[in-house]
């Protein structure tokens, strides 16, 4: 049997957990989706929002930040009757806003990946928790990530939710030592 991370239970994060999390991304697009569903997710479990990751593909115009940076209230009114994802006014704002301050990083650093790996010196970091409850919710690095990306007027970017961004986008890797994709 194979050993995983133990919050990787059901059949989507199983898929999640074996064939992203923690896979160092430097897509742009991948890294905007990640962004958007991270802060969707706060308050919430991650399940809940990958079950309703199909939805937030479809709401945002398939993560294309040029589309979304360009939403109106017209479209948001639209997008809060749409039951396929989590309708809270707050994260639908801070995802239009996130998508016109990621505009702006990518033309001061030529993409929002150089600016977002940079804070890792553009290697990812190597962590060796043998379990879960060992793995912190923020840390001095995420901290620094939230404040830069907050003075830079993004929003639903604290330290937890900037730590969920750097795990999901293999900035640090949090697979616990006996899971099988930690070595790799």
């Amino acid at each position: 049997m194979t050993k995983r991370c133990s919050w990787a239970k059901d059949s989507l994060s199983v898929i999640y957990h074996d064939e992203e999390w923690g896979n160092p991304q430097h897509d742009d697009k991948k890294l905007f989706e990640f962004l958007i569903l991270e802060g969707a997710q706060a308050g919430l479990s991650w399940s809940t929002i990958l079950k309703r990751r199909d939805g937030y593909k479809n709401i945002f115009s398939n993560f294309d930040v040029c589309a979304v940076s360009k939403y109106t209230q017209k479209r948001i009114q639209k997008i809060l009757q749409d039951e396929s994802i989590i309708r809270n006014k707050l994260k639908i704002n801070s995802a239009i806003n996130n998508a016109k301050q990621f505009l702006k990083i990518q033309d001061e650093f030529g993409s929002f990946d150089e600016y977002l790996w940079g804070f890792v010196d553009y290697i990812p970091i190597q962590n060796k928790f043998k379990k879960h409850s060992d793995i912190p919710t923020s840390t001095e690095l995420s901290e620094k990530l939230s404040i830069d990306l907050k003075k830079r007027g993004f929003t639903f970017v604290g330290p937890t939710i900037c730590y969920a961004l750097m795990q999901a986008v293999g900035l640090v890797n949090d697979h616990t030592t006996d899971c099988f994709r930690h070595a790799q």
